[in-house]
């Protein structure tokens, strides 16, 4: 049985991998380098290991009358599914962590999925991310661009305690090493003000004794850089230092595609990006009595698309993941090597403190509130509401 499945894959294999062009340049997936020559099955198991988010039919009404699929408008929601996803997979499994059909999975991983369920009530389903969105000027069914997926995850990331996740979204093209030190080293909060967020991971993933949030320490940090690299077209002269991201160890891809018609970009071959495209609609999946979940549909293992780099939508999201402050440290330092120093034109500046002509950087905070994530942005009432107190808590 086993020798057979293994057959099986290494069929669907050499039909996977004829879409590539024979090449000895290096393939680079999220930071790991494949060569088409020797390890052409590493390469689609790398691949398919990614969690896969596409457009889904048949969930539950967003917002309880709202559309019940999110199929022409939800691209770029999925897109960024896929990006959180893939930091959530290198914080509890690591990188090398690989996926295979039928195989028994890790708790962990199943959690990971249940986080993502087309329900209200899971940390960064469709619903919640779409009725959050209301409140950074999107209305449900409208498609997003990908800072607004970024500011949107960085809000849902504040109810998450399991995942206990620092989530910096750089403004003006500027990463500032100071504020995110002191983002990723605030301290843990108290238990009454973090009763909303645990109250939404007991109903979104299951019960758990363990809040990894409440623990002091460096928070890891999911880092979303929204640039624009150029004005109707990318600039090529940002094309070497766009590439080079895809190979840092930190890399979680790229957010980014043609205009209404987003992808997530998560490696390359020479100058062609490769994408995992969002833009299949799948039927509704629920978890199953037991928490694990039917996970065949959430990995694509056809063919990845191709597309030349420039013919890519100037406006892009670079998202980096850095589990430890050491992990951090190097991310700057690769930086400052392999993008900055190389630059006649820099696709982002990074500093090390904060702009005095800024205002003060105060880490985002939950706010205080008593009932669940899910139902404070059941209505756009409440969301305004929350808005105003996120409001209130940065002046």
């Amino acid at each position: 049985s086993v020798l057979s499945r293994y057959e099986n894959q290494i069929t669907i294999l050499s039909d996977y991998l004829e879409e590539f062009p024979e090449t000895d340049e290096p393939v680079w997936i999220l930071g790991r380098q494949h060569h088409l020559n020797t390890d052409k099955s590493k390469l689609l198991l790398d691949i398919s290991a990614r969690l896969w988010f596409t457009y889904r039919r048949k969930f539950s009404p967003i917002g309880g009358t709202g559309p019940s699929s999110d199929a022409g408008w939800g691209c770029m929601l999925r897109c960024g599914q896929m990006m959180l996803a893939q930091a959530l997979i290198c914080r509890h499994l690591g990188r090398d962590w690989q996926w295979e059909k039928h195989k028994k999975q890790p708790e962990e991983y199943h959690r990971i999925l249940r986080c993502f369920l087309d329900r209200k009530d899971c940390c960064y389903s469709i619903h919640q991310m779409a009725q959050m969105g209301v409140g950074e000027g999107k209305s449900i069914g409208e498609w997003f661009g990908p800072n607004t997926v970024a500011q949107v995850l960085k809000k849902l990331a504040l109810f998450d305690e399991w995942n206990s996740l620092a989530v910096y979204v750089s403004m003006d093209n500027t990463v500032v090493i100071e504020d995110i030190k002191k983002m990723c080293w605030s301290p843990a909060q108290s238990s009454g003000v973090a009763h909303s967020s645990a109250h939404l991971n007991r109903s979104a993933l299951g019960p758990n004794k363990n809040t990894a949030g409440l623990c002091p320490g460096w928070k890891p940090l999911l880092l979303i850089i929204p640039l624009r690299l150029g004005i109707n077209h990318i600039n090529p002269v940002y094309i070497d230092a766009f590439k080079e991201c895809f190979k840092m160890p930190h890399s979680l891809g790229a957010l980014g595609g043609k205009p209404n018609n987003a992808y997530y970009f998560i490696g390359f071959l020479g100058n062609e990006l490769i994408y995992l495209d969002p833009h299949t609609t799948q039927s509704f999946v629920d978890s199953e009595e037991n928490g694990a979940v039917d996970d065949e549909s959430f990995h694509c293992q056809q063919a990845p698309h191709r597309m030349k780099i420039m013919n890519l939508d100037p406006s892009v999201a670079l998202g980096f993941f850095c589990k430890e402050e050491c992990d951090f440290d190097n991310w700057c330092s690769l930086v400052q090597k392999e993008i900055l120093k190389q630059q006649s034109l820099r696709m982002f500046e990074l500093v090390q403190k904060h702009p005095p002509h800024w205002p003060p950087f105060i880490p985002p905070t939950k706010p205080e509130v008593t009932t669940t994530g899910a139902e404070l942005i059941e209505s756009t009432d409440k969301l305004f509401e929350l808005e105003e107190e996120f409001e209130i808590l940065s002046v």
